[in-house]
């Protein structure tokens, strides 16, 4: 699943080809669902829109118009592309077609339909469904700080990696820099929440902004079949420490990573780096 650092290489890459703010002349959809139903009126509300630009909610998308902005969830394998009349071979994962007014379409694909394409109102994003209940963006360092981690973190029994993966309490670190932090912060992913201090709740709160920041740097990371909005691969992935490398020798310390399930997820750490 596309994670933070994939989302946001996608937005500014559209926000790029989109800079010139084209209209939206027409959108078809090829279905009336993804993963859950397209409004009645997405494609009516978007037509004649004049396209401002484009921003992110954690993992969701917002490609604004001054009527309404497109909230977009890319799923598991979702993406986001701008194709020329002379490049454009729509393919049966094809799913929404926007016909700009500069000539191009932007087109959303998604083989496995975990996406979301959905209608939000201009101010309304703060009470929109799928957006009121997230927590700060982990890049946000006056709201994502060590005094906020380590007092919602209190009394919890959850490991700490589930818990930072909650994107009640922080958005968008997914499993690989969930993973990737920890090995950062030398702490163990099963360690309990509620047991961390506040010197490595600080430590943490580094060691995920510092990961996000430079996968964001690198594009993302490009493990199955993420591409960027120009149909590029990311390359954060050959400067993993422990995601899918179990067996391998930490390249700290030369100790073999381990693996185990934690909250349903692969979980990847070096049980000498992350003896905390």
């Amino acid at each position: 699943m596309p994670e933070l650092p994939e989302v946001e290489t996608v937005r500014s890459g559209l926000a790029e080809l989109l800079s010139q703010k084209p209209t939206i002349k027409r959108v078809k959809l090829t279905r009336k669902d993804i993963r859950f139903p397209i409004p009645k009126n997405f494609a009516k509300s978007l037509e004649g829109q004049t396209i401002t630009g484009v921003k992110r909610r954690a993992k969701y998308l917002l490609i604004e118009t001054p009527k309404v902005s497109l909230l977009s969830h890319l799923g598991m394998t979702g993406s986001w592309r701008v194709e020329t009349p002379e490049t454009l071979q729509a393919g049966p994962h094809d799913h929404c077609f926007i016909e700009l007014s500069d000539g191009r379409q932007l087109i959303y694909r998604d083989p496995r339909r975990f996406g979301v394409l959905d209608l939000v109102e201009p101010g309304a994003e703060e009470t929109h469904l799928r957006l009121k209940a997230l927590g700060p963006e982990p890049l946000d360092q006056n709201a994502f700080t060590a005094d906020y981690l380590y007092e919602f973190s209190r009394k919890r029994k959850t490991a700490i990696k589930v818990f930072i993966m909650d994107q009640r309490v922080v958005v968008g670190v997914g499993n690989i820099y969930a993973s990737e932090a920890l090995f950062r912060a030398k702490i163990r992913p099963q360690k309990l929440a509620g047991k961390i201090t506040k010197h490595e709740a600080a430590r943490l709160i580094e060691a995920i902004q510092q990961t996000l920041s430079e996968a964001i740097r690198a594009g993302g990371s490009s493990i199955r079949d993420y591409k960027n909005a120009g149909g590029e691969e990311g390359s954060f992935q050959q400067s993993h420490q422990v995601y899918e490398r179990a067996g391998e020798p930490c390249r700290v310390c030369g100790t073999a990573i381990r693996s185990k399930v934690l909250g349903g997820r692969s979980t990847y750490w070096c049980p000498h780096c992350q003896k905390v």
